[in-house]
């Protein structure tokens, strides 16, 4: 594969980072999970100042597949990136693979998560989920249809384009 700088985005529970390690198993980049690096443990937020100055650090890295929103550092990953990989999933999907994640790892750390912050029930998620797909959703879109082709693009409306575009890329 010519990338070396791909980020991938999407809605929370789209499967940005089941992908993202999907990915990077076929293609050999270092993978950077953006939540790992985002919370501190007991779901502790960094300062604005700290998380932009740690996210233009890891930009600057050779390779990378970073997976996360993070839409207030898009400025800091969009100019670095050489592909976006988007999930645009319908509503539904990313409801039940949200509410899947949260009973399958219920009370333990994912693996893409960073360390002190189990999974946990929470109606504030499902209320962020449905914001960003309603609001930031379209925002994104707008955004990545604005870049002018640099980087390079992809939006994936269907998990089954997805796993073709993978099928492609293992060769």
């Amino acid at each position: 594969m010519k990338h070396k700088r791909i980020m991938i985005a999407g809605c929370s529970g789209s499967g940005k980072s089941t992908f993202a390690r999907q990915l990077a198993a076929v293609i050999d980049l270092p993978l950077i999970h953006l939540d790992q690096e985002y919370w501190q443990p007991g779901w502790v937020e960094p300062s604005k100042e700290w998380w932009r100055q740690k996210v233009s650090e890891l930009v600057k890295r050779d390779q990378w597949i970073m997976d996360g929103n993070y839409s207030g550092t898009w400025d800091l990953r969009l100019p670095e990136a050489d592909l976006v990989i988007y999930l645009c999933y319908p509503l539904w999907l990313i409801l039940w693979r949200a509410t899947k994640r949260q009973f399958r790892f219920r009370g333990t750390v994912r693996p893409d998560m960073a360390p002190g912050c189990p999974e946990r029930f929470n109606w504030a998620f499902y209320h962020f989920v449905a914001r960003c797909y309603f609001t930031r959703k379209q925002n994104h879109l707008r955004r990545l249809e604005n870049l002018g082709g640099n980087p390079e693009v992809l939006i994936f409306r269907r998990p089954s384009q997805l796993e073709r575009w993978l099928r492609v890329q293992q060769g």
